[in-house]
């Protein structure tokens, strides 16, 4: 889906709540987990790369299913007006 006025795509509740978590941290370092302990919907993740909000930053040798990812530019945009 994609939003008519800006043509960016939507972004669901889930993906908002995601990217905010990022908008602190140093490089825009996106959450393995939530607030509760619990891991991040991958579902969610791999929306956010889809859609351009987030990068991959780096592979995790230790845990190679993990998406260990920073906030680009649009996700930025997309956390704080969305």
């Amino acid at each position: 889906m994609v939003r008519a006025e800006t043509g960016r795509a939507a972004i669901s509740a889930d993906e908002k709540a995601y990217l905010t978590m990022g908008l602190g941290q140093a490089g825009g370092k996106l959450p393995l987990f939530d607030t509760l302990g619990q891991e991040i919907d991958h579902k969610t993740i791999q929306n956010c790369l889809e859609k351009g909000y987030a990068a991959r930053w780096f592979a995790n040798p230790l845990k190679p299913d993990w998406l260990v990812c920073r906030l680009t530019t649009e996700g930025r945009q997309a956390a704080q007006f969305g």
